[in-house]
C-alpha cells in the first residue's frame, strides 16, 4: 500500500474524525482566547514503529493551516521511549481541539506497525511473507494496511472486489472446489483464484482444478509440510497460504514449512495502541 495512493482517503478519515470529535464546537478550547499562540511537544512513551504522520499532519491542515509542524521523524523509523516525534506551533485552541484526533490516528497506525515488525522479526531467516487480512477497523482499512507495510509485512487482497478468496460456502453453493475455480476463472480471468481448504483431499481439488493459491486452513505442521512437497510435484503447482491458530508461538515452525505466505488477523485486529504525550506551553 503506498501512501501516495491514500491522498484521498486520508482526507475522508481525517473529516469524519474530526466531524465526530468537534461536532458544533470544542466548548473546552474556547475558555483560551482566541488570540493565545502555544507550542507543543509530542513523545512517545514507548519503543514504536512510527506510522501516520500524514493523517496528523491533514488533521491539522483541515483544522488551522496556520499551524506549524515539524517532524523529527518518519513512517517507518523504528523509535525508543520518550522519543521526541513531533512538534506544533499556532493557536492553542487548534493545538487542543486537534490534539486527540492527531493522537488517535498515530498511535493506532504506530501501533499496527509495532506489531507487524514484531512478527516480520521472527521469520525473517526464512523467504516468507506475513500477510494481514479483513480483520480492520471499519473505516481504516487502507490506513491499517499502509501500516501493515510500514511494519515490514504485506497486504492481502484490500476487499472483496480485487481477488478471489473461495470459502466453504462458496463451495457449497457452486457445487464443489473445480466448479467454483472454474466460474471464477470465466466471470473474470485476470484475477487471482484463492481457495481455502481444510483437508488434504480438498488441497488436491484445488491444485488439479488450477487455483492460483490455496489457503491451508488449520493445518498442523506436518500436514503443511505434505502440500508443501505434493505442491513441488503438481505441473501446475500454486503459491500455499497457511493460516489459522497463529501467533507469535506458532509463527516461526509454520513458516519453516516453506509456505510461501502466513495470514494474520491479528496484525490490525488486536493491535495495541502505542501511548503518547502532547504537553503544551503558552507562548508568550
Amino acid at each position: 500500500m503506498e501512501l501516495s495512493a491514500l491522498t484521498d482517503e486520508i482526507r475522508r478519515n481525517v473529516a469524519a474524525a474530526l466531524k465526530e470529535d468537534i461536532g458544533d464546537g470544542d466548548v473546552t478550547a474556547a475558555l483560551i482566547p482566541a488570540s493565545q499562540n502555544a507550542n507543543a511537544r509530542v513523545i512517545t512513551r514507548e519503543d514504536c514503529v512510527v506510522c501516520g504522520t500524514a493523517w496528523v499532519n491533514e488533521v491539522f491542515r483541515q483544522l488551522d493551516p496556520d499551524v506549524q509542524i515539524e517532524w523529527h521523524v518518519k513512517d517507518g523509523d523504528q523509535v525508543k521511549a520518550d522519543n521526541l516525534l513531533y512538534t506544533l506551533s499556532g493557536s492553542a485552541r487548534s493545538l487542543l481541539t486537534g490534539e486527540r484526533a492527531a493522537l488517535n490516528f498515530l498511535q493506532l497506525l504506530s501501533g499496527t506497525a509495532t506489531a507487524c515488525q514484531s512478527y516480520a522479526r521472527l521469520v525473517s531467516h526464512t523467504p516468507v511473507q506475513i500477510l494481514d487480512t479483513r480483520k480492520t477497523i471499519p473505516g481504516l482499512r487502507l490506513a491499517q494496511k499502509y501500516a501493515v507495510s510500514q511494519g515490514g509485512c504485506h497486504n492481502h487482497r484490500i476487499g472483496l472486489y480485487d481477488a478471489y478468496l473461495i470459502k466453504e460456502n462458496h463451495i457449497a453453493a457452486c457445487g464443489g472446489i473445480a466448479q467454483a475455480i472454474q466460474q471464477a476463472q470465466t466471470n473474470q480471468p485476470g484475477k487471482a483464484v484463492e481457495v481455502e481448504v481444510e483437508s488434504m483431499d480438498e488441497f488436491q481439488q484445488a491444485l488439479d482444478a488450477g487455483a492460483d493459491i490455496v489457503m491451508l486452513d488449520n493445518f498442523d505442521n506436518d500436514m503443511l509440510r505434505k502440500a508443501v512437497a505434493l505442491n513441488q510435484q503438481h505441473h501446475h503447482p500454486a503459491k500455499l497460504e497457511a493460516s489459522g491458530n497463529v501467533n507469535q508461538t506458532t509463527l516461526v515452525p509454520i513458516a519453516e514449512t516453506g509456505v510461501d505466505y502466513i495470514s494474520i488477523g491479528a496484525l490490525t485486529k488486536d493491535c495495541k495502541a502505542v501511548d503518547l504525550s502532547m504537553r503544551l506551553t503558552m507562548a508568550s
